[in-house]
């Protein structure tokens, strides 16, 4: 097994530095999809929620109309 080194030259610290900043632009550049998918999500199902209460409305006018023209 190879022994730690105990210091870092500059050259090391800055390949480690780009591809540090490589992976966290890979990160960000994911994070941004998920971001969008789950904004395309909460539209879907604001949606889903106004059509489901619109639907009900209608229901209990329609309920509430028959009732009136049974009396």
């Amino acid at each position: 097994m190879e022994s730690m080194r105990s210091t870092w030259t500059d050259e090391r610290l800055d390949d480690f530095k780009q591809r540090v900043e490589q992976r966290f632009d890979k990160l960000e550049a994911s994070v941004e999809r998920l971001d969008h998918r789950i904004d395309a999500l909460q539209h879907t199902m604001i949606n889903g929620f106004i059509a489901i209460m619109v639907a009900m409305f209608t229901g209990f006018i329609g309920l509430a109309g028959l009732i009136l023209t049974q009396m």
